[in-house]
Order: C-alpha cells, then structure tokens, then sequence
C-alpha cells in the first residue's frame, strides 16, 4: 500500500509540474541542477551571455541554501528565525526576479525540493516578503502577491513528506533521428 501512496504522490507531483508554463518548466530544471549540484548549469542551460549571467546570479544566491537546509528553525521557536528568514526572503528574490517564476505554486515546487519539506511552513512568508520588494517591479509584484491563494497563505499545517518527482533535463533526441 505504502508503493501506491508513493506511486500516486509521484504522479501528482508530475502532473502539476506538467502545468506550469514552459518557461517556469525549464527554470525549475536549471535551479534545481544548481541547487542539487546536479550538472554544469553553464554548459546545460546558457543560449546567451544573458543566461550565463542569470545563472551565475542564481548560483552565487544559491550559496546559501546550505546553511539554510541546516538551520531550518522549528515552526514554533523563534531561534534564529530573523537570519534564516532574512536570508530566505534574499534568495527568493533573486528567483522570482528573473521573472521565469509565475506564482506561488511554481516557487512552492521549486523550494520544497531546494529546501525539503521542513521549509513548508516558511515558504508563504518568504515568498510575500520577496514578492513585494522594490526589485519586482510593481505589475509583477501585484501578479505574484495574487497568486498565492488564502489556504497557501493560512495553511494550519503541512505535510512532511518528502517530494517524489524532481524533474530533470531531457536530452533532445530528435537530433540524432534520420
């Protein structure tokens, strides 16, 4: 019973990954190859110098998801709280100022799989913080802020499940066809 809870999960997770928009797809995959050191970002990802330049962003940011997975503070304490919330709501946002994330569910998808299920609880407040600083410019910022919905936002609790699914880059094989 266990392997059909953890089939069915997997495929959940799957198929919300499959609707998100193409751009936040592939944003996904490249954060997490940096994120879980799971590839040459460069080599992978970068089409331009402009990409390149994002991903060094996105790496130098990601520097402190480390010590942000090893100091998950307990819901209720409020030990060390203002650091890693300072430093949550600092790596958002140079995420969602690429512009590649849509929303909430997206950056959700992304985190829990950056940060693992501890970071749940944290993941609203951190994404409204970043969602709302100047950097954002004020149009995206009201599209960010609206697409987290009042459940997300007020959850009572969350699950501690470990994500199943972390999608990865799929190699064009239409290349090689004759």
């Amino acid at each position: 019973m266990a392997q059909l809870d953890t089939a069915s999960l997997a495929i959940a997770e799957l198929r919300e990954f499959a609707e998100f928009d193409p751009a936040e797809q592939r944003y996904i995959r490249r954060a997490l190859d940096i994120g879980l050191s799971r590839a040459d970002p460069y080599d992978r990802w970068a089409r331009n110098s402009d990409e390149a330049a994002s991903i060094r962003r996105q790496h130098l940011a990601y520097q402190e998801l480390r010590s942000l997975r090893a100091h998950l503070p307990a819901m209720r304490s409020g030990d060390r709280m203002q650091d890693f919330m300072g430093r949550l709501i600092a790596v958002t946002a140079v995420d969602l100022a690429e512009g590649c994330l849509h929303g909430f569910a997206a950056y959700r998808f992304l985190y829990e799989r950056l940060l693992g299920p501890e970071a749940r609880p944290w993941l609203p407040a951190a994404f409204c913080a970043a969602s709302a600083l100047p950097q954002i410019v004020p149009e995206r910022r009201k599209v960010l802020l609206h697409s987290i919905s009042e459940a997300a936002a007020c959850a009572p609790g969350w699950s501690k499940r470990r994500p199943g699914f972390y999608p990865d880059w799929i190699e064009d094989q239409s290349a090689e066809i004759h």
